[in-house]
This record gives structure tokens, C-alpha cells and sequence, in this order.
């Protein structure tokens, strides 16, 4: 996976919100895009004032603006696949929704439905979750909610492997669009995210680390994945890679904390971390 053809690299779209501690967000998208060898073009939709451990405040970008950065983005660059992130209001999710159906109908879209913080703290307004199934759901190659997500879209808590597995089905069959239910936020020593896809179960699994900081992960394994759909990767290629990529670089933080969790120039290598 450490070879990539020569020529142009593919140019991905990322939609999402401005992280100002640049562990998630538009930063660690474009700072993963880099790392797989694709060109980061960026639509924001908000700018967060946050930290790993706490969401200060959170500015809005109007609908009118999120969509004239795709456009812009759209009219200049050879878009070959698009991933939002946090959305925030419905009105940018209709709006984003709008703007990807004319202007990249059929491009793999990957939703991470960015509705909590790692730390737990909200990061949408009321109904953009009802706003994120009806638009922006059914454009999707893939939707990638971690377990609050999922709790939020299923109306009810999940609990075990078994509860996973079958929301992974039950939102699948609902949207009628893949599901990625990440397992980080259960416990055990494996970390498992399980796809659901055509009435099918297939499980992806990684040893967890232990005291890793969960800051900005689901943003970065949705923008992994998105790179390697640009370069032409089958879903569960581009999922398996991701995933593997990205526990690769789980370590740094348990040496450096949450600030040092960034993508490396060659994925799914790690550098020495020294004494």
C-alpha cells in the first residue's frame, strides 16, 4: 500500500468543521489526505474553539458559504471523492447534500456523521441528525458512526458486540447505504468495527492500546478511507487499510499525548520514537 502510481494524485473534498487544537476536523483530514498521497480540498462548516478534553465554543458557517466552497472547489479541482465531517445544522447538511447531488452525483462519499465529541460533548444542532438521513445518508458509499453516533441514530443503547452487529444491520437496511459502526468506545482487547453491507456482516479487527487518546481518530479513519476510495481501493480494501493505518499510529499518543497523533509521511510505517 506504500506504492502509488506516478502521475496526478487523486484530489479529495473534506467538509467539515475547524478543529483549533488541529487533532480533528478539516486538520486531520488534510493532514491524512497528505499522508496517502491525495490533495486535500476543504469546505469549513464551522470553526470550534476545542481541546481533547473539553468543546469551549462553536461558530457556524452559513449554509450559503459551505456551499459556495464546494462549488468553488467543484468548478476548479478534479473532485474523485468527498467525505463530510461535522456538519453542525441541518441547513448545511441540506445544503452540502444539494450541492454533492449536482455537482458530484456518483463520486464515493464517506458521511461521518460527527454529531459527539471524543470527549462526549455535542457537536450539532437539533434535527441534523433527521437532516443527515434524509439528504446526506442516501449519497453516501459509506456512513462511519462510532457508538454514540450510532446510539443516537438507533434511539437506544448498545452494549455488547452482538447489539453492534445488529445496528450495523438495522441502520444499513434503513438507509439503505453501508454502515462502518466503529467498535472503539467498547471495551475488551480488541478493537472491532463491524460493516454491514448488502445484508452482510464483515468484521475488522485490531489489537486496542491501551490509554491511546481517542482525539480525532474517527475523523482521521473516515479521511483514510476516503483516500484510498479516491485511488480507486474496493470498500473493504480501503476500510482494512485505514484501520490498520490507523492503529498503527495509536502509540505516539500514549508517549506524546493527543497532540502528537499525526499522520505519517508513509502510512502504516512508524518512525522511532527515540529514548
Amino acid at each position: 500500500m506504500n506504492s502509488f502510481p506516478p502521475g496526478p494524485l487523486p484530489v479529495v473534498l473534506t467538509i467539515a468543521g475547524s478543529d483549533s487544537s488541529a487533532g480533528a476536523g478539516i486538520q486531520a483530514d488534510l493532514k491524512t489526505f497528505s499522508a496517502f498521497h491525495t490533495y486535500g480540498a476543504t469546505a469549513i462548516t464551522a470553526i470550534v474553539a476545542e481541546h481533547p478534553g473539553r468543546v469551549l465554543s462553536i461558530s457556524a458557517v452559513s449554509p450559503s458559504m459551505v456551499g459556495s466552497q464546494i462549488a468553488a472547489v467543484f468548478d476548479s479541482l478534479p473532485i474523485a471523492a468527498v467525505k463530510t465531517g461535522m456538519l453542525y445544522r441541518p441547513e448545511v447538511v441540506r445544503e452540502a447534500a444539494a450541492r454533492l447531488a449536482d455537482l458530484g452525483p456518483g463520486l464515493p462519499l464517506v458521511v461521518d456523521p460527527v454529531l459527539l465529541a471524543s470527549c462526549g460533548e455535542p457537536l450539532s444542532a437539533r434535527d441534523t441528525l433527521t437532516a443527515l438521513g434524509e439528504c446526506l445518508f442516501p449519497l453516501a458509499r459509506l456512513v462511519t458512526p462510532n457508538l454514540g453516533e450510532a446510539e443516537l441514530l438507533m434511539g437506544r443503547a448498545l452494549q455488547s458486540p452482538d447489539d453492534q452487529a445488529g445496528a450495523a444491520l438495522a441502520l444499513a437496511e434503513r438507509f439503505g447505504v453501508p454502515f462502518l459502526l466503529k467498535g472503539g468506545h467498547f471495551s475488551g482487547r480488541s478493537a472491532v468495527d463491524v460493516l454491514a453491507e448488502g445484508g452482510l456482516l464483515r468484521s475488522f479487527t485490531a489489537p486496542r492500546v491501551p490509554g491511546a487518546s481517542p482525539h480525532g481518530t474517527g475523523c482521521t479513519l473516515s479521511a483514510a478511507i476516503t483516500a484510498r476510495l479516491a485511488w480507486g481501493d474496493s470498500l473493504v480494501s480501503a476500510i482494512a487499510t485505514a484501520k490498520g493505518w490507523l492503529t498503527s499510529l495509536l502509540p505516539q499518543t500514549l508517549r506524546f499525548g493527543p497532540y502528537a497523533f499525526l499522520p505519517l509521511p508513509e502510512p502504516g510505517k512508524l518512525p522511532p520514537l527515540g529514548d
